[in-house]
């Protein structure tokens, strides 16, 4: 599996958690990253949003955290599922 296929397999099974409202949400932020080139849509964003951005890539990217599936196994009793 490319690395582009893993991402997309990863975005896909997120996206099926997520309510239609939350989705709408999600194609709104990736039609902005897909139809500006020029990232004008990060240089609007408050300076707190993208240090917290930013720094959640840095820790995806370094291995830091736990995976979703995990997070979701341990708190399933308070999500009534």
């Amino acid at each position: 599996m490319t690395a582009t296929q893993k991402l997309d397999s990863q975005i896909n099974h997120y996206l099926s958690h997520l309510s239609d409202k939350k989705k709408k949400a999600v194609l709104t932020i990736v039609k902005t990253f897909a139809e500006d080139d020029n990232a004008e849509y990060w240089n609007q964003m408050p300076d707190e949003v993208k240090q917290s951005l930013s720094k959640g890539l840095q820790q995806a990217d370094a291995g830091i955290g736990k995976p979703h599936q995990e997070v979701m196994k341990k708190y399933k009793k308070w999500l009534g599922k």
